[in-house]
């Protein structure tokens, strides 16, 4: 009886865990503030909306799951907001002494790395800042190239990849000496960028020659190009490493790549404008933010379709350009996902010699759009309903201390017995 209450109330942590669902955190760069939208990859229904600073872009989160990190993109802000999961509220904002755009974080959870499409501190050469994440605070910088855009991590955390927009390169930077080691020629206007989860491959969407670049680790040269729609803004792989999904946003589809051929499989059509896409660890759905539909469809990868379309619902979700996902509780795959940003913007006040033409028309629309979405959009800025429909979700940690509270309970009874 005693093996029995033990092995009975070992199933049921390993079920809570295994029935951890990760949330999705959506970067909207709003109307007057931007937000910050979660979605329950269980249910595909938004739980909560966390205003922010300006308009969040550029979004990570921590191998933990329990820091988001945001860049706003408005203006001259120089700020990175960094999120609590566990209250869903801004706990901390840093001043990187740049103008952000992407930010990611390093293998460990002990850096955060933000790309600046304009730096304050090194007279116009862009660069990217270094946030210590035990003390919130900017600890270096690293000059790379012009308009450096994204950036990846090899799996150890040795290298750095980084998109350089203006001069068709991929830098190679070593962490240790934070010094470009090598440059690598890639498309026009290269902007995302992802490793894949065995980290020999390194893959670029080029959104101005509408390829993605294959590059070999060992060699750091382009193995392949793979065309893909028009205008490619992000890209993501598949936890198995099989396949990358890249959002195209001016043909408003979504490109499958397999991986081990470097050809398109699939074309999965989605919403007006796809920028961001993130991948749940598990590999069974990709999310892709809509920005000028104002929604997120996920698409199921064992079919390549749509199998939901994410809306605002009682929020107002304006623009949605980055989305990432947290990791499940038990999860030991490598999640793929931790850095997505857009390849579009929405500020008037941001100088537009850092923007391509493409960027340029986004802005000019979207706030042409902005006039009419005002009113609904001053009554959808709380977090009080969000929160708390958040609250009313599975939360790892409690549930995870509650069973090993009954094993310890069912423990003792049985000695008493």
């Amino acid at each position: 009886m005693k093996t029995l209450r033990v092995s009975a109330l070992a199933i049921l942590i390993l079920v809570n865990l295994a029935g951890a669902a990760p949330f999705a955190y959506v970067t909207s760069m709003g109307v007057d503030t931007g937000t910050v939208f979660v979605i329950d990859t269980a249910t595909d229904n938004l739980t909560a909306v966390i205003p922010v600073e300006g308009w969040p872009f550029g979004v990570t989160i921590n191998p933990e799951g329990t820091k988001v990190y945001v860049a706003d993109l408005s203006g001259l802000s120089t700020t990175v907001s960094i999120i609590d999961t566990a209250t869903n509220k801004v706990d901390a904002v840093v001043n990187v002494r740049g103008y952000p755009r992407g930010v990611t974080v390093n293998p460990t959870g002990s850096r955060i790395y933000v790309t600046n499409r304009y730096s304050v501190v090194d007279n116009n050469s862009d660069n990217i800042s270094i946030i210590d994440t035990s003390t919130n605070r900017l600890m270096d910088t690293i000059n790379v190239g012009l308009s450096t855009y994204n950036i990846a991590f090899t799996l150890n955390g040795e290298k750095i990849y980084a998109t350089n927009s203006l001069n068709n390169t991929v830098s190679v930077i070593d962490t240790t000496t934070n010094k470009v080691t090598a440059t690598v020629p890639v498309g026009d206007h290269p902007t995302d960028i992802a490793i894949s989860p065995d980290g020999n491959t390194v893959y670029v969407t080029d959104s101005g020659s509408n390829t993605v670049s294959v590059i070999d680790k060992a060699t750091n040269r382009v193995i392949a190009t793979v065309p893909v729609g028009d205008g490619p803004s992000d890209i993501v792989v598949t936890p198995d490493g099989k396949k990358a999904y890249v959002p195209n946003k001016r043909s408003n589809n979504v490109s499958v790549i397999d991986t081990s051929t470097n050809t398109v499989i699939a074309t999965v059509s989605v919403g007006i404008a796809p920028l961001g896409v993130a991948v749940t660890p598990d590999g069974n759905k990709v999310y892709v933010t809509n920005a000028e539909s104002d929604n997120v469809s996920v698409i199921d990868t064992s079919t390549n379709n749509v199998i939901s379309m994410v809306n605002s619902g009682k929020f107002h979700m304006n623009y949605p350009v980055g989305v990432v996902i947290g990791s499940f509780l038990d999860s030991e795959i490598a999640d793929q996902s931790t850095t997505v940003t857009a390849n579009t913007t929405k500020n008037s006040g941001i100088e537009e010699t850092n923007l391509s033409s493409d960027e340029k028309n986004s802005v000019k629309l979207n706030n042409s759009n902005n006039k009419t979405d005002n009113s609904s959009k001053s009554n959808d800025s709380s977090t009080s309903g969000g929160n708390e429909s958040r609250k009313n979700n599975f939360t790892p940690g409690f549930s995870l201390l509650g069973s090993l509270t009954c094993m310890y309970m069912g423990l003792k009874l049985s000695r008493k017995q």
